[in-house]
């Protein structure tokens, strides 16, 4: 219905009207219906392609914006087939993927959590583990807020890496990244390499966050990533974090930002929404 030249002028407009469509509530959500609606109409992919701008996803991420106090990026590294993408995807999806194809460069994913009675989204990069794509690997530690560590409890050679994952992580992550520590599949204890008890003072020997879980069965899948997000809220109650340095991995959203026009203009909010 619309030429190629039309539906790039809107996905252009859509991302410069951005920053000012969100002082507009109303005016906001009418034009992503209207751009909704020219994109089913114009059959446009959701897909990033180099000749199809991705149209939806631009207002999507506008919209999105308005919904959480703050974002925070997440980097998933350690060896190869310690279950990094699994663990990934049963936290995002809520479900197991028996056979996954090795991860090539880097893998993404998102969800929204409450912490602290807080929206926090949670912006996840999944690392490749093979040595060959590590130079890109150390490219995302740049801005990132948190890290998931992981080994494979059941193969030994994967906790001996900790230690080079680690040093890795120290030198191009910002210095108070948080860290958590994860030995996965535990729900193979039977084939057990690496006791609970050597995970955990690894982790006290390193200032990490640490905790045993299974991709496989989702325990304590959710805890890592929830207990990780907790530590980084933390540090930016306490100050630790200064959350207007984009190099923390720290993005505060539309909520924390009106929040903070509401109380520079003398007013308080109440009840549980973000708009009246």
């Amino acid at each position: 219905m619309f030429p190629t030249f039309t539906r790039h002028a809107i996905s252009v407009v859509c991302f410069l009207l951005k920053p000012h469509l969100s002082h507009i509530p109303l005016l906001s959500f009418s034009f992503i219906v209207v751009v909704f609606f020219i994109t089913l109409t114009s059959n446009l992919s959701l897909t990033v392609t180099p000749t199809q701008p991705p149209l939806l996803s631009l207002c999507f991420f506008f919209f999105g914006a308005m919904s959480y106090d703050y974002l925070f990026k997440y980097i998933i590294i350690g060896d190869t087939g310690v279950g990094k993408s699994c663990l990934l995807l049963q936290f995002t999806d809520k479900r197991f993927q028996p056979v996954h194809d090795l991860t090539i460069g880097v893998e993404f994913g998102a969800r929204m959590v409450t912490i602290d009675s807080r929206p926090i989204k949670l912006q996840i990069w999944d690392t490749a583990g093979q040595e060959s794509f590590r130079s890109i690997t150390r490219s995302y530690y740049r801005g990132a807020a948190g890290a998931l560590l992981v080994y494979d409890i059941t193969r030994r050679e994967t906790f001996n890496h900790l230690a080079s994952w680690l040093e890795d992580a120290r030198q191009h992550a910002n210095p108070i990244m948080t860290i958590m520590l994860i030995g996965n599949k535990c729900d193979l204890s039977h084939r057990r390499a690496v006791s609970k008890e050597e995970g955990e003072q690894f982790a006290k020997e390193n200032g990490l966050l640490f905790l045993e879980a299974s991709a496989r069965t989702a325990q304590n899948v959710e805890e890592a990533f929830i207990k990780t997000a907790a530590k980084i809220l933390q540090n930016i109650q306490e100050g630790v974090i200064d959350v207007s340095n984009e190099s923390f991995g720290i993005k505060p959203g539309y909520l924390r930002l009106q929040n903070q026009n509401g109380a520079r203009d003398g007013t308080v909010s109440t009840g549980g929404g973000c708009c009246s």
